[in-house]
Protein backbone atom coordinates (compact mmCIF):
# COMPACT_ATOMS: atom_id res chain seq x y z
CA UNK A 1 0.00 0.00 0.00
CA UNK A 2 2.36 2.31 0.78
CA UNK A 3 4.21 1.69 -2.51
CA UNK A 4 1.85 2.79 -4.10
CA UNK A 5 1.65 5.94 -2.38
CA UNK A 6 5.56 6.70 -2.59
CA UNK A 7 8.39 6.30 -1.26
CA UNK A 8 8.64 8.29 1.99
CA UNK A 9 11.00 11.80 1.45
CA UNK A 10 10.67 13.46 4.73
CA UNK A 11 9.34 13.20 7.98
CA UNK A 12 8.40 16.41 10.55
CA UNK A 13 6.27 16.51 13.08
CA UNK A 14 4.89 19.67 15.73
CA UNK A 15 5.96 18.72 19.20
CA UNK A 16 4.58 15.33 20.43
CA UNK A 17 1.32 16.01 19.20
CA UNK A 18 1.38 15.33 15.47
CA UNK A 19 3.46 13.37 12.97
CA UNK A 20 3.41 14.02 9.03
CA UNK A 21 5.47 12.64 6.12
CA UNK A 22 6.15 13.42 2.88
CA UNK A 23 5.71 11.16 -0.08
CA UNK A 24 7.44 11.58 -3.65
CA UNK A 25 5.94 9.46 -6.33
CA UNK A 26 6.11 9.97 -10.13
CA UNK A 27 7.47 14.05 -9.09
CA UNK A 28 5.43 14.28 -7.47
CA UNK A 29 5.43 15.40 -3.17
CA UNK A 30 2.35 14.70 -1.32
CA UNK A 31 1.62 15.38 2.77
CA UNK A 32 0.33 13.04 4.58
CA UNK A 33 -0.36 12.34 8.62
CA UNK A 34 0.79 9.50 10.49
CA UNK A 35 -1.77 7.30 12.25
CA UNK A 36 -5.57 5.91 10.54
CA UNK A 37 -7.67 8.37 8.73
CA UNK A 38 -10.09 8.41 11.50
CA UNK A 39 -7.82 9.98 13.82
CA UNK A 40 -7.53 13.02 12.33
CA UNK A 41 -11.08 14.68 12.61
CA UNK A 42 -10.98 13.89 16.33
CA UNK A 43 -7.33 15.15 16.87
CA UNK A 44 -8.09 18.37 15.20
CA UNK A 45 -10.88 19.44 17.40
CA UNK A 46 -8.38 18.05 20.73
CA UNK A 47 -5.80 19.90 18.36
CA UNK A 48 -7.74 23.67 18.49
CA UNK A 49 -8.49 22.93 22.35
CA UNK A 50 -4.84 22.87 23.02
CA UNK A 51 -3.54 25.66 20.79
CA UNK A 52 -6.36 27.78 22.75
CA UNK A 53 -6.05 26.70 26.34
CA UNK A 54 -2.38 25.31 26.57
CA UNK A 55 1.16 26.77 26.20
CA UNK A 56 2.65 25.84 22.29
CA UNK A 57 4.86 23.19 22.44
CA UNK A 58 2.72 21.43 25.63
CA UNK A 59 4.00 19.03 27.62
CA UNK A 60 7.73 19.70 26.35
CA UNK A 61 7.47 23.47 26.97
CA UNK A 62 6.20 23.38 30.35
CA UNK A 63 7.44 21.51 33.93
CA UNK A 64 5.88 17.98 34.17
CA UNK A 65 3.70 18.92 37.12
CA UNK A 66 2.16 22.25 34.61
CA UNK A 67 -1.17 20.08 33.77
CA UNK A 68 -2.11 18.61 37.50
CA UNK A 69 -1.36 22.22 38.86
CA UNK A 70 -3.28 23.69 36.45
CA UNK A 71 -6.07 20.88 37.31
CA UNK A 72 -6.36 22.03 40.90
CA UNK A 73 -5.93 25.94 39.74
CA UNK A 74 -8.94 25.33 37.55
CA UNK A 75 -11.08 23.91 40.01
CA UNK A 76 -9.84 26.54 43.06
CA UNK A 77 -10.53 29.21 40.64
CA UNK A 78 -14.27 28.10 39.71
CA UNK A 79 -15.42 27.75 43.33
CA UNK A 80 -13.49 31.27 44.11
CA UNK A 81 -15.78 32.90 41.39
CA UNK A 82 -19.10 31.35 42.71
CA UNK A 83 -17.79 32.82 46.35
CA UNK A 84 -17.47 36.06 44.93
CA UNK A 85 -20.80 36.04 43.19
CA UNK A 86 -22.22 35.52 46.70
CA UNK A 87 -19.83 37.93 48.63
CA UNK A 88 -20.54 40.80 45.39
CA UNK A 89 -24.34 40.57 46.01
CA UNK A 90 -23.99 40.76 49.94
CA UNK A 91 -21.65 44.12 49.17
CA UNK A 92 -24.20 45.86 47.11
CA UNK A 93 -27.15 44.77 49.64
CA UNK A 94 -24.97 46.64 52.19
CA UNK A 95 -24.25 49.75 50.40
CA UNK A 96 -28.17 50.22 49.70
CA UNK A 97 -28.86 48.64 46.67
CA UNK A 98 -32.81 47.82 46.87
CA UNK A 99 -33.00 49.95 49.75
CA UNK A 100 -34.59 53.28 49.00
CA UNK A 101 -33.60 55.18 51.76
CA UNK A 102 -30.02 54.69 50.78
CA UNK A 103 -28.14 57.38 48.97
CA UNK A 104 -25.90 57.60 46.28
CA UNK A 105 -23.70 59.63 47.97
CA UNK A 106 -22.97 57.57 50.53
CA UNK A 107 -23.09 54.41 48.82
CA UNK A 108 -19.73 55.94 46.88
CA UNK A 109 -18.15 56.96 49.75
CA UNK A 110 -18.30 53.38 51.28
CA UNK A 111 -16.83 52.32 48.33
CA UNK A 112 -14.40 54.94 47.58
CA UNK A 113 -12.80 54.03 51.37
CA UNK A 114 -13.01 50.32 50.67
CA UNK A 115 -10.78 50.78 47.83
CA UNK A 116 -8.88 53.73 49.18
CA UNK A 117 -7.70 51.38 52.58
CA UNK A 118 -6.90 48.55 49.70
CA UNK A 119 -4.74 50.37 48.02
CA UNK A 120 -2.75 51.74 50.81
CA UNK A 121 -2.76 47.63 52.47
CA UNK A 122 -1.28 46.66 48.96
CA UNK A 123 1.70 49.16 48.74
CA UNK A 124 2.35 47.95 52.74
CA UNK A 125 2.33 44.60 51.81
CA UNK A 126 4.31 44.73 48.88
CA UNK A 127 6.56 46.77 50.94
CA UNK A 128 7.23 44.35 53.84
CA UNK A 129 6.76 41.01 52.33
CA UNK A 130 7.58 41.42 48.40
CA UNK A 131 11.16 39.70 49.33
CA UNK A 132 9.61 36.69 50.44
CA UNK A 133 6.80 35.82 47.15
CA UNK A 134 9.50 34.44 45.54
CA UNK A 135 11.20 32.44 47.95
CA UNK A 136 8.09 30.69 49.65
CA UNK A 137 5.81 30.96 46.88
CA UNK A 138 4.27 28.18 47.62
CA UNK A 139 3.26 29.53 51.49
CA UNK A 140 2.19 32.83 50.15
CA UNK A 141 -0.11 31.42 48.15
CA UNK A 142 -2.43 29.30 49.94
CA UNK A 143 -2.50 32.55 52.59
CA UNK A 144 -3.46 34.48 49.48
CA UNK A 145 -6.29 31.96 49.11
CA UNK A 146 -6.96 31.70 53.16
CA UNK A 147 -7.38 35.60 53.05
CA UNK A 148 -9.31 35.86 50.06
CA UNK A 149 -12.00 33.82 51.56
CA UNK A 150 -12.22 35.53 55.42
CA UNK A 151 -12.85 38.66 52.95
CA UNK A 152 -14.95 37.21 51.61
CA UNK A 153 -17.29 36.03 54.81
CA UNK A 154 -16.51 39.44 55.95
CA UNK A 155 -18.06 40.90 53.05
CA UNK A 156 -20.88 38.44 53.37
CA UNK A 157 -21.75 39.20 57.24
CA UNK A 158 -21.23 42.71 56.74
CA UNK A 159 -25.09 43.49 55.77
CA UNK A 160 -26.28 42.65 58.89
CA UNK A 161 -23.81 44.56 61.39
CA UNK A 162 -24.85 48.24 59.88
CA UNK A 163 -23.23 49.57 62.13
CA UNK A 164 -20.09 48.47 61.27
CA UNK A 165 -20.84 48.14 57.60
CA UNK A 166 -18.14 50.60 56.74
CA UNK A 167 -15.75 49.39 58.66
CA UNK A 168 -16.04 45.30 57.79
CA UNK A 169 -15.75 46.23 53.90
CA UNK A 170 -12.90 48.68 54.53
CA UNK A 171 -10.86 45.82 56.61
CA UNK A 172 -12.17 43.13 54.07
CA UNK A 173 -10.74 45.48 51.18
CA UNK A 174 -7.27 45.77 53.04
CA UNK A 175 -7.50 41.96 52.65
CA UNK A 176 -7.99 41.32 49.24
CA UNK A 177 -5.43 43.68 48.07
CA UNK A 178 -2.97 41.64 49.96
CA UNK A 179 -4.68 38.29 48.15
CA UNK A 180 -3.82 40.90 44.86
CA UNK A 181 -0.41 41.51 45.67
CA UNK A 182 0.64 37.68 47.05
CA UNK A 183 -1.36 35.82 44.52
CA UNK A 184 -0.30 37.63 41.38
CA UNK A 185 3.79 38.02 42.86
CA UNK A 186 3.26 33.65 43.72
CA UNK A 187 1.42 33.08 40.34
CA UNK A 188 4.23 35.07 38.28
CA UNK A 189 6.81 33.09 40.52
CA UNK A 190 5.36 29.82 39.46
CA UNK A 191 5.05 30.43 35.97
CA UNK A 192 9.36 30.85 36.20
CA UNK A 193 9.08 27.34 37.40
CA UNK A 194 6.94 26.06 34.57
CA UNK A 195 8.33 27.95 31.47
CA UNK A 196 10.96 25.36 29.63
CA UNK A 197 11.35 27.48 26.72
CA UNK A 198 11.47 30.73 28.11
CA UNK A 199 7.53 31.11 27.54
CA UNK A 200 6.79 32.79 30.19
CA UNK A 201 4.40 35.41 28.35
CA UNK A 202 2.73 32.46 26.79
CA UNK A 203 2.43 30.47 29.72
CA UNK A 204 0.78 33.42 31.77
CA UNK A 205 -1.19 33.97 28.67
CA UNK A 206 -2.85 30.72 28.32
CA UNK A 207 -3.28 30.59 32.43
CA UNK A 208 -5.45 34.15 31.68
CA UNK A 209 -7.55 32.29 28.74
CA UNK A 210 -8.24 29.20 31.45
CA UNK A 211 -9.44 31.50 34.12
CA UNK A 212 -11.65 33.88 32.04
CA UNK A 213 -13.57 30.49 30.46
CA UNK A 214 -13.63 28.83 34.43
CA UNK A 215 -15.32 32.51 35.11
CA UNK A 216 -17.69 32.44 32.36
CA UNK A 217 -18.68 28.92 33.49
CA UNK A 218 -19.65 30.18 37.06
CA UNK A 219 -21.16 33.31 35.50
CA UNK A 220 -23.45 31.10 33.96
CA UNK A 221 -24.25 29.11 37.60
CA UNK A 222 -24.49 32.50 39.59
CA UNK A 223 -27.48 33.57 37.46
CA UNK A 224 -29.00 30.46 38.82
CA UNK A 225 -27.82 30.67 42.19
CA UNK A 226 -28.63 34.64 42.77
CA UNK A 227 -32.76 33.95 42.57
CA UNK A 228 -32.05 30.99 44.81
CA UNK A 229 -29.98 33.01 47.72
CA UNK A 230 -31.57 36.13 47.94
CA UNK A 231 -32.93 37.68 51.46
CA UNK A 232 -32.19 33.53 51.93
CA UNK A 233 -29.54 34.00 54.70
CA UNK A 234 -28.98 30.75 55.43
CA UNK A 235 -28.86 29.28 51.96
CA UNK A 236 -25.75 31.80 51.07
CA UNK A 237 -23.90 30.65 54.22
CA UNK A 238 -24.46 27.02 53.26
CA UNK A 239 -23.17 27.44 50.10
CA UNK A 240 -20.57 29.80 50.71
CA UNK A 241 -19.14 27.29 53.40
CA UNK A 242 -19.16 24.58 50.95
CA UNK A 243 -17.57 26.24 48.04
CA UNK A 244 -15.16 27.44 50.47
CA UNK A 245 -13.93 24.08 51.60
CA UNK A 246 -13.63 22.75 47.60
CA UNK A 247 -11.82 26.35 47.42
CA UNK A 248 -9.20 25.37 49.69
CA UNK A 249 -9.04 21.57 49.38
CA UNK A 250 -8.25 22.33 45.55
CA UNK A 251 -5.49 25.25 46.48
CA UNK A 252 -3.66 22.42 48.89
CA UNK A 253 -3.45 20.39 45.82
CA UNK A 254 -2.14 22.44 43.58
CA UNK A 255 0.47 23.88 46.11
CA UNK A 256 1.35 20.64 46.95
CA UNK A 257 1.63 19.52 43.33
CA UNK A 258 4.22 22.08 42.51
CA UNK A 259 7.38 20.26 42.11
CA UNK A 260 10.06 22.98 42.04
CA UNK A 261 13.71 21.85 41.61
CA UNK A 262 15.60 24.85 43.15
CA UNK A 263 16.33 25.93 46.67
CA UNK A 264 15.08 27.47 49.23
CA UNK A 265 15.34 27.26 52.54
CA UNK A 266 12.77 24.66 53.70
CA UNK A 267 14.15 22.48 50.87
CA UNK A 268 17.72 23.13 51.28
CA UNK A 269 17.18 22.22 55.01
CA UNK A 270 15.03 19.44 54.52
CA UNK A 271 17.47 17.61 51.83
CA UNK A 272 20.69 18.64 53.80
CA UNK A 273 19.14 17.27 57.12
CA UNK A 274 18.49 14.23 55.05
CA UNK A 275 21.90 13.77 54.21
CA UNK A 276 23.25 14.50 57.93
CA UNK A 277 21.43 11.49 58.62
CA UNK A 278 22.15 8.31 56.26
CA UNK A 279 23.48 10.06 53.28
CA UNK A 280 20.93 10.01 51.32
CA UNK A 281 19.68 13.00 48.71
CA UNK A 282 16.24 13.42 48.73
CA UNK A 283 15.23 13.70 44.95
CA UNK A 284 13.09 16.95 44.41
CA UNK A 285 9.66 15.18 44.53
CA UNK A 286 10.58 14.05 47.62
CA UNK A 287 11.59 16.98 49.26
CA UNK A 288 9.09 19.14 47.62
CA UNK A 289 6.24 16.47 49.19
CA UNK A 290 7.97 17.69 52.61
CA UNK A 291 8.24 20.73 52.08
CA UNK A 292 5.72 22.89 54.70
CA UNK A 293 2.98 25.13 52.80
CA UNK A 294 1.30 26.15 55.76
CA UNK A 295 3.33 29.32 58.00
CA UNK A 296 4.85 27.91 61.65
CA UNK A 297 4.99 28.87 64.67
CA UNK A 298 7.30 26.56 66.22
CA UNK A 299 10.50 28.34 67.92
CA UNK A 300 13.25 28.60 65.62
CA UNK A 301 16.71 30.46 65.47
CA UNK A 302 15.87 32.11 62.41
CA UNK A 303 18.55 32.79 59.28
CA UNK A 304 19.21 36.24 58.09
CA UNK A 305 21.47 36.13 54.76
CA UNK A 306 23.12 39.32 53.40
CA UNK A 307 23.08 41.24 56.42
CA UNK A 308 25.78 43.79 56.86
CA UNK A 309 28.82 43.24 58.19
CA UNK A 310 28.22 44.82 62.23
CA UNK A 311 25.33 42.30 62.46
CA UNK A 312 28.13 39.13 62.28
CA UNK A 313 31.01 40.76 64.35
CA UNK A 314 31.45 43.79 66.09
CA UNK A 315 35.19 44.54 66.52
CA UNK A 316 38.35 43.72 64.88
CA UNK A 317 39.25 40.60 67.51
CA UNK A 318 35.16 39.12 66.22
CA UNK A 319 36.35 39.58 62.86
CA UNK A 320 39.34 37.51 63.25
CA UNK A 321 37.23 34.62 64.92
CA UNK A 322 34.88 35.08 62.04
CA UNK A 323 37.82 34.43 59.87
CA UNK A 324 39.57 31.44 61.52
CA UNK A 325 38.98 28.25 59.54
CA UNK A 326 37.16 30.25 57.10
CA UNK A 327 38.69 30.69 53.78
CA UNK A 328 35.24 31.13 52.05
CA UNK A 329 33.83 34.45 50.34
CA UNK A 330 30.89 34.91 53.48
CA UNK A 331 31.32 34.97 57.44
CA UNK A 332 28.67 33.52 59.56
CA UNK A 333 27.76 34.70 62.98
CA UNK A 334 25.38 34.03 66.03
CA UNK A 335 23.85 37.77 66.88
CA UNK A 336 20.74 37.97 68.91
CA UNK A 337 19.51 34.51 68.59
CA UNK A 338 19.77 34.86 64.75
CA UNK A 339 22.51 33.41 62.79
CA UNK A 340 23.73 36.17 60.38
CA UNK A 341 25.42 35.67 57.08
CA UNK A 342 27.81 37.90 55.45
CA UNK A 343 28.86 37.58 51.75
CA UNK A 344 31.14 38.74 49.89
CA UNK A 345 30.77 40.49 46.68
CA UNK A 346 32.39 37.91 44.62
CA UNK A 347 30.33 34.58 46.59
CA UNK A 348 29.61 32.18 43.42
CA UNK A 349 25.84 30.03 43.86
CA UNK A 350 27.07 27.35 45.21
CA UNK A 351 29.33 29.45 47.37
CA UNK A 352 25.92 30.82 48.77
CA UNK A 353 24.67 27.21 48.79
CA UNK A 354 27.63 26.45 51.46
CA UNK A 355 26.73 29.91 53.36
CA UNK A 356 23.15 28.61 53.51
CA UNK A 357 24.03 24.62 54.37
CA UNK A 358 26.29 26.04 57.26
CA UNK A 359 23.85 28.46 58.56
CA UNK A 360 20.76 25.70 58.32
CA UNK A 361 23.08 23.53 60.47
CA UNK A 362 23.88 26.21 63.04
CA UNK A 363 20.59 27.32 63.42
CA UNK A 364 19.48 23.41 64.26
CA UNK A 365 22.16 22.75 66.55
CA UNK A 366 21.03 25.84 68.36
CA UNK A 367 17.01 24.90 68.03
CA UNK A 368 15.79 23.25 71.22
CA UNK A 369 14.59 19.76 70.02
CA UNK A 370 12.32 19.10 73.01
CA UNK A 371 10.13 20.75 75.27
CA UNK A 372 13.57 21.41 78.22
CA UNK A 373 15.39 24.46 76.99
CA UNK A 374 18.78 23.44 76.42
CA UNK A 375 21.98 25.21 77.28
CA UNK A 376 22.50 28.27 74.45
CA UNK A 377 25.63 26.69 72.76
CA UNK A 378 25.36 22.90 72.19
CA UNK A 379 27.49 21.33 69.52
CA UNK A 380 26.30 17.90 68.37
CA UNK A 381 28.61 16.48 66.96
CA UNK A 382 29.92 12.71 66.29
CA UNK A 383 33.09 11.52 64.50
CA UNK A 384 33.55 8.08 62.95
CA UNK A 385 36.42 6.87 60.70
CA UNK A 386 36.76 10.61 59.68
CA UNK A 387 32.84 11.19 58.92
CA UNK A 388 30.86 13.81 60.04
CA UNK A 389 27.02 13.69 61.01
CA UNK A 390 24.59 15.45 63.08
CA UNK A 391 23.09 12.80 65.81
CA UNK A 392 19.54 13.23 66.83
CA UNK A 393 15.92 11.58 67.80
CA UNK A 394 17.53 8.24 69.71
CA UNK A 395 20.93 8.64 68.86
CA UNK A 396 23.89 8.83 71.11
CA UNK A 397 24.01 12.87 72.31
CA UNK A 398 27.67 14.20 72.60
CA UNK A 399 27.14 17.48 74.36
CA UNK A 400 30.14 20.43 74.11
CA UNK A 401 29.66 23.45 76.10
CA UNK A 402 31.05 26.10 74.06
CA UNK A 403 31.04 29.66 72.72
CA UNK A 404 29.31 30.94 69.44
CA UNK A 405 32.04 31.01 67.53
CA UNK A 406 33.60 27.71 68.39
CA UNK A 407 29.92 25.79 66.89
CA UNK A 408 30.98 28.16 63.84
CA UNK A 409 34.51 26.95 63.34
CA UNK A 410 33.13 23.57 63.81
CA UNK A 411 30.57 24.20 61.23
CA UNK A 412 33.40 25.08 58.37
CA UNK A 413 34.74 21.53 59.62
CA UNK A 414 31.70 19.94 58.92
CA UNK A 415 30.93 21.47 55.20
CA UNK A 416 34.89 20.68 54.43
CA UNK A 417 33.95 17.38 54.83
CA UNK A 418 30.84 16.71 53.46
CA UNK A 419 29.69 19.63 51.33
CA UNK A 420 30.94 18.68 47.99
CA UNK A 421 29.92 14.81 47.82
CA UNK A 422 26.66 16.92 49.15
CA UNK A 423 26.68 19.48 45.90
CA UNK A 424 27.81 16.36 43.62
CA UNK A 425 24.74 14.41 45.32
CA UNK A 426 21.92 17.00 44.85
CA UNK A 427 23.38 17.92 40.98
CA UNK A 428 22.69 14.45 40.40
CA UNK A 429 19.74 13.82 41.84
CA UNK A 430 18.00 16.95 39.91
CA UNK A 431 18.31 20.06 41.54
CA UNK A 432 19.05 22.71 39.88
CA UNK A 433 22.41 24.13 40.75
CA UNK A 434 22.35 27.55 38.18
CA UNK A 435 20.19 29.52 40.62
CA UNK A 436 18.56 29.51 44.36
CA UNK A 437 15.31 31.07 45.67
CA UNK A 438 17.17 31.57 48.94
CA UNK A 439 16.12 35.03 50.52
CA UNK A 440 19.16 37.05 50.65
CA UNK A 441 19.48 40.71 51.41
CA UNK A 442 21.83 43.00 49.19
CA UNK A 443 24.63 43.96 51.53
CA UNK A 444 27.86 42.32 49.95
CA UNK A 445 31.19 43.44 52.22
CA UNK A 446 34.77 42.86 51.20
CA UNK A 447 36.82 42.50 54.91
CA UNK A 448 40.58 42.25 55.00
CA UNK A 449 42.74 39.44 56.81
CA UNK A 450 44.97 40.02 59.64
CA UNK A 451 47.90 39.10 57.56
CA UNK A 452 46.75 41.59 54.42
Amino acid sequence: MEEERGLVVATERYGSAESWKYLGKDGVMERRRDGSEGESRGNSIVGVFKSVFLPQGYPESVSKDYLQYQFWDTLQAFSSSLSGTLATQASLKGVGVGNQEATVAAATITWLLRDGTGMLGRILFAWQKGTKLDSEAKKWRLFADVLNDTAMFMEILAPYFPAFFTLIVCTAGIFKSIVGVAGGATRAALTVHQARRDNMADISAKDGSQETLVNLAGLLISLVLIPLVTDNPVLTLSLFFLFTILHLFANYKAVRSVVMETFNEARLSIVLQQYLGDRRILSPLEANQREPVFFEFRKTVPIRLGVRLQEVVQSPEELNLALKNNNMPFLLGVRNGCVCVCLGPEASVHDEIRAMCQAVWLSSMLTPTSSEPLPPFISLLYINRGALSVLRGTHFYFYFFKGHWEMVHESHKVMDTIFNPFLKGVEAAGWDMKRTLLDWDEWRVEWKTKSS
